[in-house]
């Protein structure tokens, strides 16, 4: 027997019986984003391996251990995106989408990286990006956390979040504090594990992120960033926090959050949540006023998050707050030979007249009571029975699956007012 091929690791199917749960939540996230008016743009998954380089940053994990880098047959380095930002602002600078003009973006689609998988970090996930782009100020800051607020509240999972926010303020003022942040962390040298010592040399801010609780004290005494913000950073994430206390947006100002990205710079944020153990970020984004120049384009200011839609298919199934649709609506069983060309017509009439209805036809054949279990097996709400009775009467009979109801006998007309109440816009 041949040996049985699987997916890679930390590649992962995602199967019928939890596809439903993944589309409501996209079904979700496309309405509200056209709420807010942006447009959908979609990007190749492969892209130039200097690409990634150029924005995330050459010393930073993702470019150093964790990205899917191959040569192809004309040997070009060519890259699996680990993110979208980047490859969203290609292909504005690209096709002239961005320079002197606004724009809002967003995008759906598999990431890759390199980790070591474990519940809800994977090797292939999936992220919704959202990006605006030709806009400087404080208030479309605001409104991406406005709008992802919005989200949680319409996922029945806002109670699980909790909202962090910071400035990196401009790249002068963060320069200066990278200084201090160094000297500080050399002067404790001897506390630092060897992740944080490699990371001193090459990128210090990224040690503040560190998890690692025999540094905590250590950390918590450190510069902070705030002490070094500029003028004009300190008045953008003033405005921002207005805006955010007006709308009632609950928020912690966390000194320490600067986010894996070099192209970050004033605003960064995180929902972050405790129901998902040690991965505990579900939305992450910030400003990012000069990737559109150093990609190629003209200076544009920039503003974005990404969503992990892993991470949020376990909250909502851990929260069992969120409603997924039936993936049937009416299972159409057949009664002897007679009946299953009548059977087939009916279905179709049916999606004729309910486009939106969605109807499963039993095929394969077999007696009435295995037709009748597929029919419950489906979740479907009702079966609709055809035998030769129904044939010779060009009528149907209707058996309520979910209802304690009495079945009845029915005219086509009767049968599509019944079947209507059904109907999911």
């Amino acid at each position: 027997m041949a040996k049985q091929i699987q997916a890679i690791r930390g590649m992962n199917d995602i199967l019928p019986e939890q596809s439903g749960r993944w589309q409501q939540l996209e079904h979700v996230i496309r309405s509200l984003l056209a709420g807010y008016g942006y447009s959908e743009i979609r990007m190749p998954i492969v892209e130039q391996t200097d690409l990634f380089k150029r924005s995330i940053g050459e010393v930073t994990d993702i470019v150093e251990k964790e990205m899917y880098t191959f040569a192809d047959r004309n040997g070009d380095s060519l890259t699996l995106r680990p993110e979208g930002t980047a490859s969203c602002v290609r292909a504005g600078n690209e096709h002239g989408l961005l320079y002197n003009q606004t724009r809002r973006m967003w995008y759906m689609g598999p990431m890759f990286r390199h980790e070591r998988p474990q519940k809800g970090r994977y090797r292939q996930f999936h992220q919704v990006g959202v990006e605006a782009f030709g806009l400087n100020g404080p208030d479309i800051d605001a409104e991406l956390i406005l709008m992802t607020a919005r989200l949680w509240k319409q996922l029945g999972i806002a109670e699980h979040l909790q909202l962090e926010l910071n400035s990196l303020a401009s790249n002068e003022a963060r320069a200066s504090y990278r200084q201090a942040l160094t000297d500080y962390l050399r002067e404790h040298s001897a506390v630092l594990d060897e992740d944080s010592l490699r990371r001193l040399e090459t990128n210090p801010l990224r040690v503040l992120d560190s998890k690692n609780q025999a540094m905590a004290d250590m950390l918590a005494a450190a510069p902070k960033l705030s002490e070094y913000w500029d003028d004009e950073s300190r008045t953008h994430f003033q405005g921002l926090c207005e805006r955010l206390d007006a709308a009632g947006i609950q928020y912690i100002h966390n000194e320490r959050l600067v986010r894996g990205l070099d192209y970050y710079n004033r605003t960064v944020f995180e929902w972050v949540t405790d129901s998902l153990g040690a991965q505990g970020t579900v939305c992450a984004g910030g400003r990012y006023d000069g990737l559109v120049q150093q990609l190629g384009g003209k200076a544009t200011p920039a503003v974005g998050f990404a969503m992990g839609l892993e991470r949020l298919v376990l909250m909502l199934e851990n929260a069992e707050a969120f409603k997924v649709p039936r993936e049937v609506d009416v299972y159409i069983a057949a009664v002897g030979d007679v009946a299953e060309l009548p059977a087939m017509a009916l279905a179709e009439e049916i999606r004729d007249v309910l486009p939106n209805l969605r109807v499963m036809l039993h095929c394969g054949g077999g007696k009435f009571a295995k037709q009748l279990k597929r029919a419950d097996q489906s979740g479907a709400e009702l079966a609709l029975i055809l035998g030769a009775d129904e044939v010779a009467e060009q009528r149907v009979t209707v058996k309520y699956l979910r209802q304690d109801k009495p079945q009845e006998t029915l005219a086509f007309a009767e049968l599509v007012e019944v079947l209507g109440t059904l109907v999911v816009e």
